[in-house]
């Protein structure tokens, strides 16, 4: 497993990281534990997770999972949500900060959060109120690192220069969705990662399921989130997207690559990301994403595969820039 320093911040965290969102989900606690176990198996010491995951209870489990060994691994969580029917049950206000910070130390059974995201963005609260909370955290030694999920460049650059002006901890981490089919991370969030020098975890790099091989244009599973959740088919249900698939598992076979090893391969090819963030329901499951960890996909390699989906416009209109 190769090892790589997570943004500026000094940790090193293996090339993969494991995403436990299938805890006490759609993985029981036995089933969990032997994902964990496999793991730690080939180097992974890098875990993220959610207040929202499971209803919490798979930061319960993964709480359980590293007892005795948590100074060797790097834990995140979330904030943002809605965790119950309340009015202030949801968001990145102080109040809802500091509540589901204690909720998840205990859950996880910890005394920090190595990473601490904010998971979405709250037009409700101001950033600088998001901010000044997380740095009491830090202070605190709550939580290590502030990290920010699912919020576009200018509001991570806004962000970050209001951190630099009141000398306020940094997001130095971004969880941006990123895979083939979903390029749109690579017009302004990892440009903007690599100048200032942040780690991106990249989420979703299988697109839901819609780059294992089991999706073309013509046929779909039964079962799975793309044809079960609304949110899932309302993000891939365009034909193009199912073309895209097609397309990538032709090729991934025609070079004798599993599909999912291939598509996480991809996303960890690009120069700003630090860690892909891979998923299982099961170690079954699990054992082809592991499988990318020994795969290097040079830029040439990476341009390839790149062309078998459809590259995103420039940040500007000058076309004619387009590399």
């Amino acid at each position: 497993m190769e090892y790589r320093v997570l943004g500026k911040t000094g940790v090193k965290v293996s090339a993969l990281c494991f995403g436990t969102m299938s805890f006490g989900g759609d993985a029981d606690f036995e089933t969990s534990s032997e994902m964990f176990g496999r793991c730690l198996d080939t180097g992974i010491n890098f875990f993220d997770c959610a207040n929202v995951y499971a209803g919490g209870r798979s930061e319960q489990i993964l709480g359980e999972l590293i007892a005795g060994m948590r100074d060797d691994l790097v834990i995140t969580s979330k904030v943002c949500m809605p965790v119950g029917k309340g009015i202030n049950d949801r968001g990145l206000s102080r109040r809802h900060i500091k509540q589901q910070v204690e909720a998840s130390l205990k859950r996880l059974n910890t005394d920090r959060i190595d990473v601490y995201f904010v998971h979405h963005f709250d037009a409700d609260t101001p950033i600088e109120e998001t901010l000044r909370v997380l740095d009491d955290l830090v202070r605190e030694g709550k939580i290590l690192y502030p990290g920010v999920s699912n919020w576009s460049a200018w509001q991570i650059a806004k962000a970050l220069g209001i951190s630099a002006a009141g000398g306020l901890a940094r997001f130095e981490v971004i969880q941006p969705m990123y895979n083939l089919a979903k390029r749109q991370a690579e017009v302004e969030i990892l440009p903007l990662a690599l100048s200032e020098h942040m780690g991106v975890i990249p989420y979703s790099p299988l697109g839901g399921g819609l780059l294992t091989g089991k999706y073309t244009s013509s046929a779909r599973p039964d079962t799975g989130r793309l044809v079960e959740q609304a949110s899932y088919i309302k993000r891939y249900g365009d034909e193009l997207n199912y073309q895209i698939a097609e397309d990538f598992s032709a090729y991934a076979h025609a070079k004798e690559y599993h599909p999912v090893t291939l598509a996480i391969a991809w996303v960890a090819s690009h120069p700003a990301v630090t860690a892909p963030i891979i998923g299982a329901r099961n170690v079954e499951q699990l054992n082809a994403s592991l499988a990318a960890a020994d795969l290097a996909m040079d830029a040439e390699w990476r341009a390839e595969v790149s062309a078998l989906s459809v590259q995103p416009p420039l940040a500007t209109d000058r076309a004619e820039e387009q590399a």
